[in-house]
């Protein structure tokens, strides 16, 4: 395990920490850490995309608070395997959440608290209510689910041949989808940094860090094929894996925390989570969009920090 060389591209480094590889189910996962191992433990948890090193802002002055952090790269995402789907494998946020626990049980031993980024927000709630145990509390910055747009969070019943239609659809129109052809053109196309600068309200198309981030995973063979299995498998959850089920089932603490001109999940998306649990506490960052921890930092860790020390 060494420590990763700093970046020579325009922006903030998005290498921090101490880097080295972790095996799971036959896969690779990335993963650093920063602090000292005896402090409680924080792991954050990057949003789709994206990878540990988008925490570039946030890791060090996490540990300069008294946290040892860890962050890992997703199955599907940054340095991490990118699998197909197979028997048994269905990339969506349950497998993301058995991952983030066996990391915790087998690399951190300890249970943790949970920040997660976007997608990250809801790997680390669902982490927390399947495997509880291991998860102290969390932070969702923000948390993205299209089931919270629904009219009502109640729970709707499909019928056994409306689920086997949508099945069957859903998996035709992912095969269909040229990804092989479409996936490599975007990674390689001024279009990428466009899609980038629509999750962010302050201008970043000139951070090459920021875009290396997150057109080097794009660019890699198994690209294509892990969006397709995590397409199909978030489109097929069960009404128990989304954010509207989940929050019902949580008993740990949690911290939303929304950009205010957030334009990719609006923050009128935090209301209907609030619909579902009221008590949960709700922060807007000003200046901020669909990335606050990256936008804002100071803000970021202002609004944290003290959530974080109460936990202790």
């Amino acid at each position: 395990m060494g420590r990763s060389r700093p970046s020579t591209t325009t922006g903030p480094s998005t290498d921090w920490g101490e880097a080295a590889v972790w095996r799971w189910q036959g896969l690779v996962v990335h993963w650093r850490w920063l602090g000292d191992r005896r402090h409680p433990p924080l792991l954050l948890v990057h949003g789709f995309a994206a990878g540990s090193g988008h925490w570039r802002h946030n890791a060090p002055a996490l540990a300069d608070a008294g946290w040892c952090v860890y962050a890992l790269d997703l199955v599907g995402f940054g340095a991490s395997s990118q699998p197909a789907a197979a028997p048994g494998r269905t990339l969506d946020n349950r497998l993301w959440a058995r991952q983030l626990q066996a990391f915790l049980e087998q690399v951190v031993q300890a249970p943790a608290v949970l920040i997660g980024h976007s997608l990250g927000g809801l790997v680390a709630l669902s982490c927390a209510v399947y495997f509880p145990t291991w998860v102290r509390g969390v932070v969702a910055a923000p948390l993205p689910d299209p089931a919270l747009l629904a009219a009502s969070a109640a729970i709707r019943r499909e019928t056994p041949c409306w689920r086997r239609l949508k099945r069957w659809t859903v998996r035709l129109l992912c095969r269909l989808l040229p990804l092989e052809l479409i996936v490599p053109l975007l990674a390689h196309s001024p279009l990428l940094g466009l899609g980038i600068q629509s999750a962010y309200l302050l201008p970043v198309l000139d951070d090459l860090a920021l875009h290396r981030l997150i057109a080097l995973p794009a660019r890699r063979p198994g690209a294509a094929r892990a969006l397709r299995a995590m397409s199909v498998g978030m489109a097929l959850r069960p009404h128990g894996a989304t954010a509207p089920a989940l929050l019902q089932r949580l008993r740990q603490p949690l911290l939303l925390l929304w950009g205010r001109d957030d334009r990719l999940v609006p923050a009128r998306v935090a209301e209907q989570c609030r619909a579902v649990r009221p008590e949960l506490p709700l922060v807007l960052l000003e200046q901020a969009g669909h990335c606050p921890h990256d936008e804002q930092p100071e803000a970021f860790h202002e609004a944290v920090l003290p959530w974080l020390a109460a936990l202790r």
